[in-house]
Protein backbone atom coordinates (compact mmCIF):
# COMPACT_ATOMS: atom_id res chain seq x y z
CA UNK A 1 0.00 0.00 0.00
CA UNK A 2 2.99 2.30 0.28
CA UNK A 3 2.77 3.26 -3.38
CA UNK A 4 -0.75 4.62 -2.97
CA UNK A 5 0.62 7.38 -0.72
CA UNK A 6 3.51 8.31 -3.01
CA UNK A 7 2.60 11.60 -4.67
CA UNK A 8 4.87 13.22 -7.24
CA UNK A 9 5.81 16.85 -6.88
CA UNK A 10 6.49 19.04 -9.94
CA UNK A 11 10.19 18.38 -9.53
CA UNK A 12 9.62 14.64 -9.75
CA UNK A 13 10.47 14.03 -6.07
CA UNK A 14 8.12 12.04 -3.88
CA UNK A 15 6.30 13.91 -1.14
CA UNK A 16 6.66 13.07 2.51
CA UNK A 17 4.55 10.42 4.27
CA UNK A 18 0.83 11.23 4.59
CA UNK A 19 -0.49 12.93 7.67
CA UNK A 20 -3.08 11.39 10.00
CA UNK A 21 -5.77 13.55 8.41
CA UNK A 22 -4.84 12.29 4.93
CA UNK A 23 -5.03 8.69 6.12
CA UNK A 24 -8.46 9.34 7.66
CA UNK A 25 -9.75 10.84 4.40
CA UNK A 26 -8.38 7.90 2.43
CA UNK A 27 -10.15 5.40 4.73
CA UNK A 28 -13.39 7.37 4.43
CA UNK A 29 -13.21 7.30 0.63
CA UNK A 30 -12.44 3.57 0.69
CA UNK A 31 -15.42 2.82 2.96
CA UNK A 32 -17.70 4.99 0.81
CA UNK A 33 -16.59 3.16 -2.35
CA UNK A 34 -17.35 -0.18 -0.72
CA UNK A 35 -20.78 1.01 0.42
CA UNK A 36 -21.70 2.37 -3.01
CA UNK A 37 -20.69 -0.87 -4.76
CA UNK A 38 -20.38 -1.48 -8.49
CA UNK A 39 -23.02 -1.36 -11.20
CA UNK A 40 -24.70 -4.60 -12.27
CA UNK A 41 -27.07 -4.81 -15.25
CA UNK A 42 -29.81 -7.45 -14.97
CA UNK A 43 -32.78 -7.98 -17.28
CA UNK A 44 -35.78 -8.42 -14.96
CA UNK A 45 -39.28 -8.95 -16.35
CA UNK A 46 -42.08 -6.65 -15.17
CA UNK A 47 -43.25 -7.55 -11.67
CA UNK A 48 -46.90 -6.62 -12.32
CA UNK A 49 -49.60 -8.13 -14.47
CA UNK A 50 -51.03 -11.64 -14.90
CA UNK A 51 -48.41 -14.36 -14.72
CA UNK A 52 -45.60 -12.00 -13.67
CA UNK A 53 -42.91 -13.84 -11.68
CA UNK A 54 -42.32 -12.97 -8.07
CA UNK A 55 -39.41 -10.51 -7.63
CA UNK A 56 -37.17 -13.07 -5.94
CA UNK A 57 -37.78 -15.70 -8.63
CA UNK A 58 -37.09 -13.14 -11.38
CA UNK A 59 -33.86 -12.05 -9.68
CA UNK A 60 -32.71 -15.65 -9.25
CA UNK A 61 -33.36 -16.44 -12.90
CA UNK A 62 -31.55 -13.32 -14.11
CA UNK A 63 -28.47 -13.99 -11.97
CA UNK A 64 -28.28 -17.64 -12.98
CA UNK A 65 -28.54 -16.69 -16.66
CA UNK A 66 -25.80 -14.03 -16.35
CA UNK A 67 -23.44 -16.58 -14.74
CA UNK A 68 -24.40 -19.45 -17.06
CA UNK A 69 -23.73 -17.43 -20.22
CA UNK A 70 -20.41 -16.14 -18.92
CA UNK A 71 -21.47 -12.49 -18.79
CA UNK A 72 -20.52 -12.58 -15.10
CA UNK A 73 -17.12 -14.23 -15.09
CA UNK A 74 -15.85 -16.36 -12.19
CA UNK A 75 -14.52 -14.14 -9.40
CA UNK A 76 -16.67 -11.13 -10.33
CA UNK A 77 -17.66 -9.23 -7.19
CA UNK A 78 -21.37 -8.42 -7.00
CA UNK A 79 -22.86 -5.29 -5.43
CA UNK A 80 -23.93 -5.51 -1.81
CA UNK A 81 -27.53 -6.57 -1.19
CA UNK A 82 -28.32 -3.01 -0.03
CA UNK A 83 -26.89 -1.45 -3.21
CA UNK A 84 -28.50 -3.91 -5.63
CA UNK A 85 -31.86 -3.62 -3.86
CA UNK A 86 -31.75 0.18 -4.22
CA UNK A 87 -30.74 -0.06 -7.90
CA UNK A 88 -33.51 -2.55 -8.78
CA UNK A 89 -36.20 -1.10 -6.54
CA UNK A 90 -36.49 -4.32 -4.53
CA UNK A 91 -36.58 -5.04 -0.82
CA UNK A 92 -33.15 -5.69 0.65
CA UNK A 93 -34.36 -8.98 2.16
CA UNK A 94 -35.37 -10.13 -1.35
CA UNK A 95 -31.86 -9.59 -2.69
CA UNK A 96 -30.17 -11.04 0.41
CA UNK A 97 -32.35 -14.13 0.18
CA UNK A 98 -31.57 -14.59 -3.51
CA UNK A 99 -27.84 -14.27 -2.82
CA UNK A 100 -28.08 -16.86 -0.04
CA UNK A 101 -29.94 -19.33 -2.25
CA UNK A 102 -27.41 -18.99 -5.07
CA UNK A 103 -24.56 -19.49 -2.60
CA UNK A 104 -26.22 -22.69 -1.41
CA UNK A 105 -26.60 -23.85 -5.04
CA UNK A 106 -22.94 -23.14 -5.77
CA UNK A 107 -23.47 -20.27 -8.21
CA UNK A 108 -21.98 -17.68 -5.81
CA UNK A 109 -19.59 -17.57 -2.87
CA UNK A 110 -19.75 -15.31 0.15
CA UNK A 111 -16.90 -14.65 2.58
CA UNK A 112 -16.53 -12.19 5.39
CA UNK A 113 -14.61 -9.16 4.12
CA UNK A 114 -14.62 -10.37 0.53
CA UNK A 115 -18.27 -9.80 -0.35
CA UNK A 116 -20.37 -11.93 -2.68
CA UNK A 117 -18.64 -13.20 -5.82
CA UNK A 118 -19.35 -15.48 -8.76
CA UNK A 119 -18.06 -18.96 -7.93
CA UNK A 120 -15.33 -20.64 -9.95
CA UNK A 121 -17.01 -23.07 -12.33
CA UNK A 122 -15.47 -25.66 -14.65
CA UNK A 123 -14.88 -24.34 -18.14
CA UNK A 124 -15.75 -26.59 -21.11
CA UNK A 125 -12.73 -28.23 -22.68
CA UNK A 126 -11.72 -26.74 -26.03
CA UNK A 127 -12.65 -28.88 -29.02
CA UNK A 128 -9.89 -31.09 -30.29
CA UNK A 129 -8.55 -30.39 -33.72
CA UNK A 130 -9.24 -33.33 -36.03
CA UNK A 131 -6.23 -34.99 -37.55
CA UNK A 132 -6.04 -34.80 -41.33
CA UNK A 133 -7.14 -38.01 -43.04
CA UNK A 134 -4.64 -39.95 -45.07
CA UNK A 135 -4.84 -38.91 -48.68
CA UNK A 136 -6.63 -35.64 -47.86
CA UNK A 137 -5.73 -32.56 -49.89
CA UNK A 138 -2.69 -30.82 -48.41
CA UNK A 139 -3.12 -27.15 -47.45
CA UNK A 140 -1.09 -24.44 -49.10
CA UNK A 141 1.68 -22.80 -47.04
CA UNK A 142 -0.39 -19.59 -46.89
CA UNK A 143 -3.59 -21.27 -45.64
CA UNK A 144 -1.62 -23.40 -43.17
CA UNK A 145 0.20 -20.33 -41.84
CA UNK A 146 -3.09 -18.48 -41.30
CA UNK A 147 -4.65 -21.53 -39.65
CA UNK A 148 -1.74 -21.96 -37.24
CA UNK A 149 -1.81 -18.25 -36.37
CA UNK A 150 -5.39 -18.59 -35.17
CA UNK A 151 -4.94 -21.73 -33.08
CA UNK A 152 -2.81 -20.78 -30.10
CA UNK A 153 -0.17 -18.54 -28.62
CA UNK A 154 3.21 -20.09 -29.52
CA UNK A 155 6.01 -20.75 -27.07
CA UNK A 156 8.48 -19.15 -29.53
CA UNK A 157 7.16 -16.31 -31.68
CA UNK A 158 9.39 -15.58 -34.67
CA UNK A 159 6.73 -13.96 -36.82
CA UNK A 160 7.39 -10.60 -38.41
CA UNK A 161 5.54 -7.35 -37.89
CA UNK A 162 6.46 -6.46 -34.31
CA UNK A 163 9.55 -5.34 -32.39
CA UNK A 164 10.62 -6.62 -28.99
CA UNK A 165 7.86 -4.90 -27.03
CA UNK A 166 9.47 -5.91 -23.72
CA UNK A 167 12.15 -3.32 -24.52
CA UNK A 168 9.67 -0.44 -24.64
CA UNK A 169 11.40 2.50 -22.87
CA UNK A 170 8.87 2.85 -20.07
CA UNK A 171 10.81 5.18 -17.80
CA UNK A 172 11.82 7.58 -20.58
CA UNK A 173 8.31 7.50 -22.04
CA UNK A 174 6.80 8.23 -18.62
CA UNK A 175 9.19 11.16 -18.17
CA UNK A 176 8.11 12.60 -21.53
CA UNK A 177 4.45 11.97 -20.73
CA UNK A 178 4.69 13.88 -17.45
CA UNK A 179 6.53 16.75 -19.08
CA UNK A 180 4.11 16.88 -22.02
CA UNK A 181 1.05 16.71 -19.78
CA UNK A 182 2.36 19.49 -17.55
CA UNK A 183 3.10 21.78 -20.48
CA UNK A 184 0.01 20.97 -22.56
CA UNK A 185 -2.32 23.95 -23.16
CA UNK A 186 -6.00 23.55 -22.34
CA UNK A 187 -7.01 23.30 -26.00
CA UNK A 188 -4.90 20.13 -26.34
CA UNK A 189 -7.70 18.27 -24.53
CA UNK A 190 -10.32 19.30 -27.07
CA UNK A 191 -11.03 17.60 -30.42
CA UNK A 192 -7.81 18.88 -31.94
CA UNK A 193 -6.51 19.46 -35.44
CA UNK A 194 -7.41 16.89 -38.11
CA UNK A 195 -3.76 16.82 -39.12
CA UNK A 196 -2.62 15.93 -35.61
CA UNK A 197 -1.07 17.84 -32.72
CA UNK A 198 1.02 20.77 -33.97
CA UNK A 199 3.75 19.90 -31.44
CA UNK A 200 4.17 16.41 -32.89
CA UNK A 201 4.08 17.60 -36.50
CA UNK A 202 6.85 20.11 -35.79
CA UNK A 203 8.96 17.48 -34.01
CA UNK A 204 8.42 14.98 -36.82
CA UNK A 205 9.36 17.51 -39.50
CA UNK A 206 12.68 18.20 -37.76
CA UNK A 207 13.44 14.53 -37.05
CA UNK A 208 12.53 13.21 -40.51
CA UNK A 209 14.58 15.89 -42.24
CA UNK A 210 17.60 15.13 -40.05
CA UNK A 211 17.43 11.32 -39.85
CA UNK A 212 15.70 10.23 -43.08
CA UNK A 213 16.30 13.07 -45.56
CA UNK A 214 12.60 13.87 -45.84
CA UNK A 215 11.59 17.36 -46.96
CA UNK A 216 8.76 17.89 -44.51
CA UNK A 217 6.65 20.93 -43.71
CA UNK A 218 4.57 20.50 -40.51
CA UNK A 219 1.51 21.74 -42.42
CA UNK A 220 1.85 18.81 -44.83
CA UNK A 221 2.12 16.12 -42.16
CA UNK A 222 -1.00 14.17 -41.18
CA UNK A 223 -0.84 11.98 -38.07
CA UNK A 224 -2.71 8.68 -38.37
CA UNK A 225 -3.94 5.98 -35.99
CA UNK A 226 -1.47 3.48 -37.40
CA UNK A 227 -0.04 2.79 -40.84
CA UNK A 228 -3.19 1.02 -42.01
CA UNK A 229 -5.28 4.16 -41.58
CA UNK A 230 -2.82 6.11 -43.70
CA UNK A 231 -3.04 3.57 -46.54
CA UNK A 232 -6.85 3.51 -46.27
CA UNK A 233 -7.06 7.30 -46.47
CA UNK A 234 -4.83 7.41 -49.54
CA UNK A 235 -6.88 4.68 -51.20
CA UNK A 236 -9.97 6.89 -50.90
CA UNK A 237 -8.39 9.85 -52.69
CA UNK A 238 -6.20 8.17 -55.32
CA UNK A 239 -8.23 6.98 -58.29
CA UNK A 240 -7.24 4.06 -60.50
CA UNK A 241 -5.29 0.85 -60.08
CA UNK A 242 -2.21 0.66 -57.88
CA UNK A 243 1.02 -1.16 -58.61
CA UNK A 244 2.52 -2.98 -55.63
CA UNK A 245 5.61 -5.08 -55.09
CA UNK A 246 5.04 -8.77 -55.80
CA UNK A 247 6.06 -9.45 -52.20
CA UNK A 248 4.48 -7.44 -49.41
CA UNK A 249 1.98 -7.49 -46.57
CA UNK A 250 -1.32 -9.00 -47.74
CA UNK A 251 -3.41 -6.66 -45.60
CA UNK A 252 -1.95 -3.64 -47.42
CA UNK A 253 -3.27 -5.07 -50.68
CA UNK A 254 -6.60 -5.82 -49.01
CA UNK A 255 -6.88 -2.22 -47.82
CA UNK A 256 -6.32 -0.94 -51.33
CA UNK A 257 -8.69 -3.43 -52.93
CA UNK A 258 -11.63 -2.83 -50.57
CA UNK A 259 -12.14 0.82 -51.54
CA UNK A 260 -15.59 1.78 -52.93
CA UNK A 261 -14.25 1.95 -56.51
CA UNK A 262 -12.75 -1.56 -56.19
CA UNK A 263 -9.15 -0.65 -56.86
CA UNK A 264 -7.05 -3.47 -58.30
CA UNK A 265 -3.44 -4.08 -57.28
CA UNK A 266 -0.94 -5.18 -59.91
CA UNK A 267 2.30 -6.90 -58.86
CA UNK A 268 5.69 -5.51 -59.89
CA UNK A 269 8.47 -8.13 -59.95
CA UNK A 270 11.37 -7.87 -57.49
CA UNK A 271 14.94 -9.01 -58.11
CA UNK A 272 18.36 -8.52 -56.52
CA UNK A 273 18.22 -4.76 -57.24
CA UNK A 274 14.78 -4.25 -55.73
CA UNK A 275 11.47 -3.59 -57.43
CA UNK A 276 11.61 -3.38 -61.23
CA UNK A 277 10.09 0.09 -61.37
CA UNK A 278 11.12 0.63 -65.02
CA UNK A 279 8.26 -1.71 -65.97
CA UNK A 280 5.83 1.10 -65.14
CA UNK A 281 7.05 2.75 -68.36
CA UNK A 282 7.85 -0.24 -70.56
CA UNK A 283 5.18 -2.87 -69.77
CA UNK A 284 1.69 -2.17 -71.20
CA UNK A 285 0.20 -4.11 -68.28
CA UNK A 286 0.92 -1.05 -66.11
CA UNK A 287 -0.16 1.54 -68.66
CA UNK A 288 -3.20 2.77 -66.69
CA UNK A 289 -1.66 2.54 -63.23
CA UNK A 290 -1.72 5.88 -61.40
CA UNK A 291 0.03 5.01 -58.12
CA UNK A 292 2.65 2.60 -56.80
CA UNK A 293 3.31 1.39 -53.24
CA UNK A 294 6.99 0.69 -52.50
CA UNK A 295 9.33 -0.20 -49.61
CA UNK A 296 12.48 1.33 -51.14
CA UNK A 297 14.80 1.42 -48.11
CA UNK A 298 14.41 -2.28 -47.33
CA UNK A 299 12.04 -4.28 -49.53
CA UNK A 300 9.56 -6.16 -47.38
CA UNK A 301 10.11 -9.02 -46.90
CA UNK A 302 12.98 -9.83 -49.30
CA UNK A 303 15.23 -7.21 -47.71
CA UNK A 304 16.91 -5.61 -50.76
CA UNK A 305 17.19 -1.82 -51.12
CA UNK A 306 15.89 -0.17 -54.27
CA UNK A 307 18.76 0.51 -56.69
CA UNK A 308 19.47 4.24 -57.29
CA UNK A 309 18.62 3.91 -61.00
CA UNK A 310 15.25 2.43 -60.15
CA UNK A 311 14.61 5.11 -57.54
CA UNK A 312 15.20 7.75 -60.19
CA UNK A 313 13.07 5.85 -62.72
CA UNK A 314 9.97 5.70 -60.51
CA UNK A 315 10.23 9.38 -59.60
CA UNK A 316 10.60 10.28 -63.28
CA UNK A 317 7.55 8.14 -64.10
CA UNK A 318 5.47 9.92 -61.45
CA UNK A 319 6.53 13.38 -62.62
CA UNK A 320 5.92 12.62 -66.29
CA UNK A 321 2.54 10.88 -65.92
CA UNK A 322 1.12 12.69 -62.90
CA UNK A 323 1.32 9.45 -60.93
CA UNK A 324 1.92 9.05 -57.21
CA UNK A 325 4.55 7.08 -55.32
CA UNK A 326 3.61 5.87 -51.83
CA UNK A 327 6.75 5.19 -49.81
CA UNK A 328 6.51 2.79 -46.85
CA UNK A 329 9.58 3.50 -44.68
CA UNK A 330 8.58 1.01 -41.96
CA UNK A 331 12.09 0.07 -40.75
CA UNK A 332 14.40 2.52 -42.50
CA UNK A 333 16.06 3.35 -39.16
CA UNK A 334 17.37 -0.19 -38.61
CA UNK A 335 20.37 -0.78 -40.87
CA UNK A 336 23.48 -2.76 -39.96
CA UNK A 337 25.97 -3.45 -42.76
CA UNK A 338 25.52 -0.52 -45.13
CA UNK A 339 25.17 3.21 -45.21
CA UNK A 340 21.68 4.56 -44.48
CA UNK A 341 19.38 4.66 -47.49
CA UNK A 342 17.61 8.01 -47.46
CA UNK A 343 13.92 8.43 -48.09
CA UNK A 344 12.72 8.41 -51.69
CA UNK A 345 10.49 11.38 -50.85
CA UNK A 346 13.48 13.71 -50.85
CA UNK A 347 13.79 13.32 -54.63
CA UNK A 348 10.33 14.78 -55.36
CA UNK A 349 8.11 15.81 -52.41
CA UNK A 350 5.26 16.72 -54.78
CA UNK A 351 4.96 13.22 -56.27
CA UNK A 352 5.95 11.01 -53.30
CA UNK A 353 3.92 10.36 -50.15
CA UNK A 354 6.12 9.36 -47.21
CA UNK A 355 4.60 7.05 -44.58
CA UNK A 356 6.30 6.25 -41.29
CA UNK A 357 5.24 4.66 -38.03
CA UNK A 358 6.26 4.28 -34.40
CA UNK A 359 5.25 0.61 -34.45
CA UNK A 360 8.70 -0.84 -35.20
CA UNK A 361 10.86 1.62 -33.28
CA UNK A 362 8.64 1.75 -30.17
CA UNK A 363 5.48 -0.40 -30.05
CA UNK A 364 2.45 -1.20 -32.22
CA UNK A 365 0.13 -0.41 -29.30
CA UNK A 366 0.85 3.31 -29.65
CA UNK A 367 -1.14 3.38 -32.91
CA UNK A 368 0.86 6.35 -34.18
CA UNK A 369 1.90 6.83 -37.78
CA UNK A 370 2.35 9.80 -40.08
CA UNK A 371 2.13 10.83 -43.71
CA UNK A 372 4.14 13.57 -45.35
CA UNK A 373 1.90 14.59 -48.23
CA UNK A 374 2.33 16.57 -51.43
CA UNK A 375 0.62 19.92 -50.99
CA UNK A 376 -2.21 19.07 -53.39
CA UNK A 377 -3.21 16.00 -51.34
CA UNK A 378 -3.45 17.55 -47.87
CA UNK A 379 -7.03 18.81 -48.13
CA UNK A 380 -8.40 15.73 -49.97
CA UNK A 381 -6.89 13.40 -47.35
CA UNK A 382 -8.34 15.44 -44.49
CA UNK A 383 -11.72 15.49 -46.21
CA UNK A 384 -11.58 11.70 -46.57
CA UNK A 385 -11.45 11.24 -42.79
CA UNK A 386 -14.76 10.06 -41.40
CA UNK A 387 -16.07 11.39 -38.05
CA UNK A 388 -14.95 8.11 -36.46
CA UNK A 389 -11.31 8.77 -37.37
CA UNK A 390 -10.98 12.55 -37.19
CA UNK A 391 -8.19 12.65 -34.65
CA UNK A 392 -5.67 10.43 -32.89
CA UNK A 393 -5.13 10.39 -29.11
CA UNK A 394 -3.63 13.76 -28.22
CA UNK A 395 -1.74 12.70 -25.09
CA UNK A 396 0.30 10.04 -26.92
CA UNK A 397 1.02 12.57 -29.67
CA UNK A 398 2.29 15.15 -27.18
CA UNK A 399 4.38 12.50 -25.43
CA UNK A 400 5.98 11.38 -28.69
CA UNK A 401 6.71 15.01 -29.58
CA UNK A 402 8.63 15.45 -26.33
CA UNK A 403 10.27 12.04 -26.77
CA UNK A 404 11.61 13.17 -30.15
CA UNK A 405 12.69 16.64 -29.07
CA UNK A 406 14.56 15.56 -25.93
CA UNK A 407 16.61 12.99 -27.88
CA UNK A 408 15.12 9.93 -26.15
CA UNK A 409 13.82 8.57 -29.47
CA UNK A 410 17.30 8.69 -31.05
CA UNK A 411 18.85 7.01 -28.01
CA UNK A 412 16.24 4.25 -28.02
CA UNK A 413 16.65 3.59 -31.76
CA UNK A 414 20.43 3.37 -31.39
CA UNK A 415 20.11 0.95 -28.48
CA UNK A 416 17.65 -1.26 -30.33
CA UNK A 417 19.71 -1.12 -33.53
CA UNK A 418 22.65 -2.63 -31.66
CA UNK A 419 20.43 -5.24 -29.98
CA UNK A 420 18.80 -6.34 -33.23
CA UNK A 421 22.15 -6.52 -34.98
CA UNK A 422 23.41 -8.89 -32.27
CA UNK A 423 20.28 -10.98 -32.68
CA UNK A 424 20.76 -11.16 -36.43
CA UNK A 425 24.37 -12.28 -35.94
CA UNK A 426 23.26 -14.97 -33.49
CA UNK A 427 20.69 -16.24 -35.99
CA UNK A 428 23.34 -16.55 -38.70
CA UNK A 429 25.73 -18.30 -36.29
CA UNK A 430 23.08 -20.78 -35.13
CA UNK A 431 22.17 -21.65 -38.69
CA UNK A 432 25.81 -22.16 -39.67
CA UNK A 433 26.36 -24.44 -36.69
CA UNK A 434 23.18 -26.55 -36.89
CA UNK A 435 21.64 -26.19 -40.37
CA UNK A 436 24.44 -25.09 -42.72
CA UNK A 437 22.30 -25.89 -45.78
CA UNK A 438 19.85 -23.15 -44.79
CA UNK A 439 20.80 -19.64 -45.87
CA UNK A 440 19.63 -16.31 -44.43
CA UNK A 441 19.23 -13.42 -46.88
CA UNK A 442 18.04 -9.81 -46.71
CA UNK A 443 19.89 -9.27 -43.44
CA UNK A 444 21.61 -5.92 -44.00
CA UNK A 445 18.74 -4.08 -42.33
CA UNK A 446 15.35 -4.56 -40.74
CA UNK A 447 13.99 -6.91 -38.08
CA UNK A 448 13.72 -10.14 -40.05
CA UNK A 449 15.55 -12.47 -42.42
CA UNK A 450 14.43 -14.69 -45.29
CA UNK A 451 15.58 -18.24 -44.60
CA UNK A 452 16.05 -20.53 -47.62
CA UNK A 453 15.12 -24.04 -46.48
CA UNK A 454 17.48 -27.01 -46.91
CA UNK A 455 17.00 -29.07 -50.09
CA UNK A 456 14.07 -31.43 -49.86
CA UNK A 457 12.29 -29.54 -47.04
CA UNK A 458 8.98 -27.98 -48.09
CA UNK A 459 7.33 -24.98 -46.46
CA UNK A 460 4.33 -27.06 -45.36
CA UNK A 461 6.52 -29.73 -43.75
CA UNK A 462 8.63 -27.10 -41.99
CA UNK A 463 5.58 -25.21 -40.72
CA UNK A 464 3.98 -28.37 -39.33
CA UNK A 465 7.18 -29.45 -37.59
CA UNK A 466 7.74 -25.98 -36.15
CA UNK A 467 4.16 -25.84 -34.93
CA UNK A 468 4.67 -29.11 -33.05
CA UNK A 469 7.75 -27.51 -31.47
CA UNK A 470 5.72 -24.47 -30.41
CA UNK A 471 7.49 -22.16 -32.87
CA UNK A 472 5.55 -19.73 -35.08
CA UNK A 473 6.76 -17.99 -38.22
CA UNK A 474 5.53 -17.37 -41.75
CA UNK A 475 6.37 -18.86 -45.14
CA UNK A 476 7.67 -16.55 -47.84
CA UNK A 477 4.75 -17.49 -50.10
CA UNK A 478 2.38 -15.88 -47.56
CA UNK A 479 3.69 -12.50 -48.74
CA UNK A 480 3.51 -13.17 -52.51
CA UNK A 481 0.84 -11.45 -54.58
CA UNK A 482 -1.73 -13.99 -55.84
CA UNK A 483 -1.37 -12.61 -59.38
CA UNK A 484 2.44 -12.57 -59.41
CA UNK A 485 3.70 -14.13 -62.66
CA UNK A 486 6.30 -16.86 -62.95
CA UNK A 487 7.24 -19.73 -60.69
CA UNK A 488 6.95 -19.44 -56.90
CA UNK A 489 10.21 -18.94 -55.04
CA UNK A 490 12.24 -21.80 -53.54
CA UNK A 491 10.81 -22.95 -50.17
CA UNK A 492 11.67 -20.25 -47.64
CA UNK A 493 10.60 -18.95 -44.24
CA UNK A 494 10.54 -15.36 -42.96
CA UNK A 495 12.13 -15.22 -39.51
CA UNK A 496 11.27 -12.22 -37.32
CA UNK A 497 14.25 -12.03 -34.99
CA UNK A 498 13.04 -8.75 -33.48
CA UNK A 499 9.86 -10.20 -31.96
CA UNK A 500 10.92 -12.40 -28.98
CA UNK A 501 11.91 -10.80 -25.69
CA UNK A 502 15.64 -10.93 -24.98
CA UNK A 503 15.43 -13.70 -22.39
CA UNK A 504 13.52 -15.98 -24.79
CA UNK A 505 15.58 -15.45 -27.94
CA UNK A 506 18.15 -18.23 -27.44
CA UNK A 507 15.42 -20.80 -26.78
CA UNK A 508 13.60 -19.64 -29.93
CA UNK A 509 16.77 -20.09 -32.02
CA UNK A 510 17.37 -23.54 -30.54
CA UNK A 511 13.81 -24.59 -31.36
CA UNK A 512 14.06 -23.22 -34.92
CA UNK A 513 17.42 -24.74 -35.79
CA UNK A 514 16.76 -28.03 -34.02
CA UNK A 515 13.46 -28.49 -35.85
CA UNK A 516 14.93 -27.65 -39.25
CA UNK A 517 17.83 -30.03 -38.63
CA UNK A 518 15.36 -32.85 -37.92
CA UNK A 519 13.32 -31.96 -41.02
CA UNK A 520 16.48 -32.17 -43.10
CA UNK A 521 17.09 -35.78 -42.05
CA UNK A 522 13.47 -36.97 -42.12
Amino acid sequence: MADSWANSSPSGQQSSAPSGRQRHRHRQRHRQARRSGSDLHLDLPPSVGPGAPRPRAALLAALREAVRTGRLAPGTRLPSSRTLAADLGLARNTVAGAYAELVAEGWLTARQGSGTRVADRAEPAPPRRPRPRAGAEQPSPLSLSRHLRQQHRPAHDLRTGAPDVSAFPRSAWLTSARRALTAAPAHAFSHGDLRGAAELRRALAAYLARARGVRADPERIVVCAGFAQGVALLARVVAGDVAVEEYGLPFHRELLETTPDRTRTRPLPVDAHGTRTHLLDTDPHFGDVRAVLLTPAHQYPLGVPLHPDRRAAVVDWAGRTGGLVVEDDYDGEFRYDRQPVGALQGLDPERVVYLGTASKALAPALRLAWMVLPEHLVEPVLAAKTPAEWTTGALDQLTLADFLECGAYDRHVRTMRQRYRRRRDRLVEHLAAHVPEARATGIAAGLHAVLRLPPGVTEVAALRALDRAGTALDPLTAFRHPAAPGEPPPPSLVVGYGTPPEHAYTAALDALCGTLARCRHS
